[in-house]
């Protein structure tokens, strides 16, 4: 980390975390802060469901969530950006705190519960930027009192089709009572289908995408391929925060409740991509989140099985240079590596991830 993103990092924690998260979106509004990218390598591109990423690193959903920045975002260096989660109506989320930064574990907590403006901000701030590049995916939600919370994802669907390069159904958070509930097969189905056919009705059809929890056991993993593979959704995103408060060293916030994000959560959301790999096959894509901070983490993703990563958490801890960091790092392992493309690498290290206990 640079000196001048010490004296960020000081500066923003020393505001409560849902603060700082503000004055970092305002900041990007702002032009601020300045970062260089790495110069485009196309070693380190990707090629996955007809979508030309410059990279395979992307910011997760859960920072930007309603579309304010994904073009500031590019700017900083990822090779895509995820805005959301974005629910049909508009949401306040859960009461405050609900934001915990787990400073020595290098992790976060947050109870957020889908707090974003709702459908109709998001989509006239994405309207605004048609026609410009770069690939910006919309994860869609589901508003808590819904009473039909599929028909919220079929809404999210038909709402953002055509501002989307992307579309990711999120029911993994577990902030949102009973959504993780959706990962059952019987419900699954039912959501994967009607979202499909949502698609098709749409006069644009992006990729779907299915973003799923890491507190599955095996049966509930295999359950969630078979309806992928069967529904034909075009890529998995593994994973959401955990529930799990393993190996934490901040005690004292250990006991919140939420999801906790950041380094803890890499070996179990590793794992979990690795035996999603094998039960997918080869074909379908997958992203890989959960304590990427560094080019050896995301790389590590990608020897599981991702054909692209994610992060957010270890961005508060690195600082808005951190994905430009990353992809340079990559591009110099390809290159000391003598690899023609960063995807030879995937699946590389599949069986020895998908031998680890999920813990």
């Amino acid at each position: 980390m640079s000196v001048l993103d010490r004296i960020g990092q000081k500066l923003l924690f020393s505001f409560d975390p849902e603060t700082a998260h503000g004055l970092s979106i305002a900041a990007l509004r702002c032009g601020l802060p300045a970062a260089s990218p790495p110069p485009r390598d196309a070693r380190v591109e990707v090629s996955v469901c007809g979508l030309d990423f410059p990279n395979p690193l992307g910011m997760a959903a859960g920072y930007d969530k309603n579309a304010e920045v994904p073009d500031a975002l590019l700017g900083l260096g990822f090779g895509f950006a995820e805005v959301g989660t974005i629910t049909p109506l508009p949401q306040s989320g859960n009461p405050k705190p609900r934001i915990f930064r787990l400073t020595a574990d290098e992790a976060v907590i947050n109870r957020l519960g889908f707090n974003n403006e709702g459908h109709g901000a998001a989509e006239r701030r994405l309207a605004a930027r048609k026609g410009r590049p770069g690939i910006v995916g919309v994860n869609i939600g589901a508003n808590k009192d819904s009473a039909d919370r599929i028909a919220d994802y079929e809404r999210g669907v038909a709402r953002f089709a055509a501002h989307a390069s992307y579309l990711t159904v999120n029911i993994s958070s577990p902030n949102t009572p009973g959504l993780r509930n959706m990962q059952a097969r019987e419900q699954l189905g039912e959501l994967l289908s009607r979202v499909v056919a949502a698609r098709a009705a749409a006069s644009v059809q992006p990729p779907i995408f299915l973003k799923i929890a890491p507190d599955l056991v095996e049966a509930e993993l295999e359950d969630i391929a078979a309806e992928v593979i069967e529904k034909r959704i075009d890529g998995v995103i593994v994973s959401n925060t955990t529930l799990a408060r393993v190996g934490l060293r901040s005690a004292s916030l250990a006991g919140e409740a939420g999801g906790l994000s950041g380094k803890p959560l890499f070996e179990r959301s590793t794992a979990v991509l690795a035996r999603m790999r094998k039960l997918l096959g080869p074909q379908v894509t997958i992203v890989g989140v959960g304590g990427v901070d560094s080019a050896e983490t995301a790389l590590e993703k990608i020897r599981a099985g991702a054909d692209l990563v994610q992060l957010y958490t270890g961005m508060i801890y690195a600082g808005p240079a951190l994905p430009g960091r990353i992809v340079a790092g990559m591009a110099r392992f390809v290159e000391r590596e003598r690899l023609g493309s960063i995807q030879d690498l995937r699946d590389s290290a599949c069986e020895r991830w998908a031998a680890k206990p999920i813990t």
